[in-house]
């Protein structure tokens, strides 16, 4: 066994062997070879590959035929398939070279260890060439004088290999040069071509593998030939309307060949093409008369020839040229129908005629105008109405009764046959039976059975229908032995109204209608639905019908879905021509959950959902609690009422207590004069009946802190018996809306009783006076008897200090009832003799005025005040009746100032004769 160093020395000895520039081969020389060198191989074969070492190699590194491996494209060959023959000769065999691949190499493995390649080949597998088959000829017409010949011919299998072909042709008695076919292996041209010769023509096919020959092909060239097509095509109109003229060129001579022609024609935008029969044009010829044709029609022809005996090819189609035939009278008159409308009158009919236009091979021309006939056949006098029409519709309006209707269409030829139209009265006769409909092939099929009586023709129309705009009509008319018709244009999941009349010799039957679809898909939207009316149990549900542009199809039912918010969803099935429904047996006050779904033949879909909560009462068990209650309440009330009625002066008494009028009250007639100072001798004289005294009583602001003593209270003595002698004239006043509220004053008890008691009201006299010197009074007035409370206008003195200011509103207020007595001179009375001014002090006249401060106690200030008061009482007042002047004489001695003064609520005597209380 060989060292390391050893297999190294030898690798490289092997390198420098094969970089070795003194090898046979130019450049390299290499320790074998392999044999065959690059072979082509048939796809399929045995092959076997022979390497053979050389012996300088094996001198060197011990190498033998027994460590040689063979790869194909780096791929391992099995070594079943490997035979040594020699110590220095290696082989390979495969049974099948369709799975050799390129290259196939030699190499050397040393000792397990190192792999080096001895030498490659290329190995190329392929097919040997087939006889080409199949090889025709045809000689292709380039211009009047010149002629190539195309052959062409199955090239047969492909090999894999370079294949080349030949197409060789020759006479009887000359060869020709090899036609090598450019890029292409199954065709070659022959650029001159020789006429009435048979020339011999065959294929050649070589590769490596093998050459392939095809059979011969003998032919005369002539007899191949293919021309050009007529040249200069032109269609003249002739003097018929039905005959057009074509006049062409021909390309070839007739001393070369002579041609028959095919012509074929159609209308223009149609795409059937119709021709000649070719009997008509099988010889030479350069013009042609088409007849048959449709008057007033464009035409496209085109022309082509060939050889006219047949042999050869025919050329090519000339170029299209077009032509149109002359008007000639319509061949048809208009189908017409009639569109009934009597929404106005019964009696009354719009009738809305209506009218197809004439398809061009009937029109035969421009239609000019349509000429309308109406005829009366109810009433035989009734004169005949015609009309000129350049539309396809005219409206009548025509009374009940049974009408004929003829339409003529006219153009510059003349008027075309006329088409009757007859309208009964009624259309009492029979319809069409088993009216039905069948979608088929994108068209919707419409099929009846006809009635027993002829009928001459059927009349079906039909419209698309739509929710927001009226149904177009669209009809059409048959004949009466046609019993079904094929609808085109009907547009998928639109509906369609479809109705068929049988039209009779004598009159019209009556239409039966039926709704289609060509192709039904799952409606658009669901129902919207909602609640009408909810009760405790059971809830009634409304939706509206999908419009028919939703609907896609026919809806074949509805279905209602409802549940609670925890609860199963329950499942009702509705008729589709319902619009409402009631849900039953629902719990109480419980929201529910419904939505709507709508179904076709092809599919469902669920509108949105809708929430509602039951009520929590049924109907009239409200009422039963609300009545009864109502009922009790009202008892109540009017027991209530009852025992007010029957209590009224208890309550007012406690409520409203009585409150005199003021209006009514003597106070209003109290004189704000200042009365005359008189001397009044006698007690008796100092209430006469019917007068005032000049005494006001003085209100007595009382201490808390402490009483007043019987001396203190002596001047008061001799009021009280003032108020004992005159009872009745002289009254409390508490409560007056014109007084304030009751204050702290003199009062009826006995003289032990303190001043605390401010339970008394205040009493008020007044003297009035006579006038002075026979003269009238300025102001009468009489006892006041009210017991109302001063108000607080009159309470706090304050706000009239000063009382000039004030003292003409007092006079007002207390003179509003005063005006009648101004000027009865009747009544006694007591008047002032003269104002007070501040410059006659000796005049001055007023009320004796006793105030008792609770702040002043002093015996001398008590003496002063009652000698001052039994003064007054005794020198002041006397009757009326004397007509004498009373004037009150008032001493002071120590007057206190004005901010000493005590306050005080009784009546002052103000400078302008007025009374103010304060």
């Amino acid at each position: 066994m060989f060292s390391r160093w050893n297999w190294v020395a030898c690798a490289f000895y092997l390198v420098l062997s094969i970089c070795s520039p003194d090898a046979s081969s130019g450049l390299v020389q290499s320790c074998g070879h392999i044999i065959p060198e690059s072979p082509v191989l048939a796809l399929g074969s045995n092959f076997t590959a022979l390497c053979i070492l050389n012996e300088s190699c094996l001198d060197f590194g011990n190498i033998y035929a027994s460590q040689i491996i063979w790869k194909i494209k780096n791929r391992l060959v099995p070594k079943e398939q490997y035979r040594e023959i020699n110590r220095t000769v290696s082989s390979v065999t495969f049974n099948d070279t369709s799975s050799l691949a390129t290259p196939l190499t030699c190499n050397i493995l040393a000792d397990g260890q190192i792999e080096q390649n001895i030498y490659g080949i290329t190995v190329t597998v392929g097919l040997a060439p087939e006889k080409p088959k199949n090889l025709s000829c045809i000689v292709h017409q380039e211009s009047r004088f010149t002629y190539a010949m195309t052959c062409t011919w199955n090239p047969g299998r492909h090999t894999f290999l370079d294949t080349q072909f030949r197409l060789r042709y020759r006479w009887p008695e000359q060869i020709f040069p090899d036609c090598i076919p450019k890029d292409v292996n199954n065709s070659c041209t022959i650029d001159d071509s020789q006429f009435f010769v048979n020339t011999e023509i065959w294929v050649e096919a070589t590769n490596a593998l093998g050459k392939a020959v095809s059979d011969p092909l003998v032919v005369d060239p002539i007899d191949i030939v293919k021309p050009l097509p007529p040249q200069n095509v032109s269609v003249t109109s002739g003097l018929l309307p039905t005959v057009l003229q074509l006049v062409w060129e021909n390309w070839i001579s007739d001393a070369v060949m002579t041609l028959k022609f095919n012509i074929r024609y159609r209308i223009v935008g149609d795409t059937n093409w119709m021709e000649v029969p070719p009997e008509d044009t099988a010889s030479p010829r350069t013009s042609f008369s088409i007849q048959g044709l449709r008057p007033y029609t464009e035409y496209v022809f085109s022309i082509r020839c060939m050889k006219e005996d047949g042999v050869g090819y025919w050329s090519d189609w000339s170029e299209e040229k077009t032509g149109i035939t002359i008007e000639d009278q319509p061949s048809k008159g208009p189908p017409i129908w009639r569109i009934i409308d009597t929404s106005q009158s019964p009696a009354c009919w719009t009738v809305h005629l209506i009218w197809k236009a004439l398809k061009p091979y009937e029109a035969n021309g421009v239609i000019l105008q349509y000429e309308l006939t109406v005829r009366d056949k109810s009433s035989l006098s009734s004169p005949v109405k015609k009309y000129n029409v350049t539309s396809t519709n005219y409206t009548l309006q025509l009374r009940e009764g049974t009408y004929e209707v003829t339409l003529i269409a006219r153009n510059s030829v003349g008027p075309s046959p006329p088409s009757v139209l007859l309208i009964p009265a009624s259309n009492s006769k029979a319809p069409v039976k088993n009216l039905r409909t069948l979608p088929k092939h994108d068209k919707l099929w419409v099929g009846w059975t006809a009635p027993n009586n002829y009928v001459l023709k059927y009349v079906i129309e039909w419209c698309l229908m739509s929710s927001s705009s009226d149904c177009i009509i669209e009809w059409q008319i048959v004949l009466g032995d046609v019993q079904g018709i094929d609808l085109k244009g009907i547009k998928p999941f639109k509906c369609y109204l479809i109705t068929v009349y049988p039209l009779y010799a004598d009159g019209q039957g009556s239409g039966q209608s039926v709704k289609a679809y060509l192709k039904q898909d799952r409606p658009s939207k669901g129902p919207t639905v909602q609640t009408k009316k909810v009760g405790k149990a059971e809830a009634v549900l409304t939706w509206n019908h999908l419009t028919v542009e939703e609907q896609n199809g026919f809806i074949r039912n509805y279905t209602i879905l409802y549940k609670t918010i925890d609860g199963n969803e329950t499942v009702v099935t509705v008729d589709p021509s319902k619009t409402e429904y009631t849900l039953s047996s629902l719990t109480s006050d419980t929201l529910y959950t419904v939505r709507m779904m709508a179904s076709t033949d092809n599919g469902s879909r669920t509108g949105p959902d809708f929430t509602f909560t039951t009520q929590k009462f049924g109907k009239g068990e409200i009422e039963a609690i609300v009545v009864p209650v109502c009922l009790a309440f009202l008892l109540i009330v009017l027991l209530g009422v009852l025992f007010c009625f029957n209590k009224r002066d208890l309550i007012k008494k406690h409520i409203w207590p009585i409150v005199p009028d003021p209006s009514k009250s003597n106070i209003a007639q109290w004189s704000p004069q200042v009365p005359a100072k008189h001397n009044i001798s006698s007690k008796d004289q100092m209430y006469p009946e019917g007068s005032f005294t000049d005494v006001s009583v003085v209100e007595i602001e009382a201490d808390d802190k402490k009483s007043f003593s019987e001396q203190d209270l002596k001047p008061f003595d001799l009021l009280k018996k003032e108020k004992s002698t005159s009872e009745g004239h002289s009254s409390g006043i508490g409560g007056s809306s014109c007084m304030s509220s009751p204050r702290q004053s003199v009062s009826d008890s006995d003289e032990g009783e303190t001043t605390q008691n401010t339970s008394s009201t205040v009493q008020y006299s007044t003297v009035v006076l006579n006038g002075y010197r026979d003269q009238t009074p300025v102001q009468v007035f009489s006892r006041s008897e009210s017991t109302q409370p001063l108000l607080d206008s009159e309470e706090r003195s304050e706000d009239h200090a000063g009382g000039a200011d004030s003292t003409p509103q007092r006079q007002q207020y207390f003179r509003q009832n005063g005006g009648q007595d101004e000027t009865n001179t009747d009544r006694p009375c007591f008047e002032r003799t003269k104002q007070i001014t501040h410059a006659n002090e000796g005049d001055l006249v007023g009320f004796v005025q006793l105030q008792i401060s609770g702040q002043s106690s002093q015996p001398l200030g008590l003496g002063m005040e009652k000698n001052t008061q039994e003064a007054a009482v005794s020198n002041v007042l006397q009757t009326c009746t004397e007509g004498q002047t009373v004037r009150a004489e008032t001493v002071e001695e120590n007057p206190l100032s004005v901010d000493e003064m005590p306050k005080s609520y009784l009546p002052q005597t103000v400078r302008q004769g007025g009374y103010m209380p304060q």
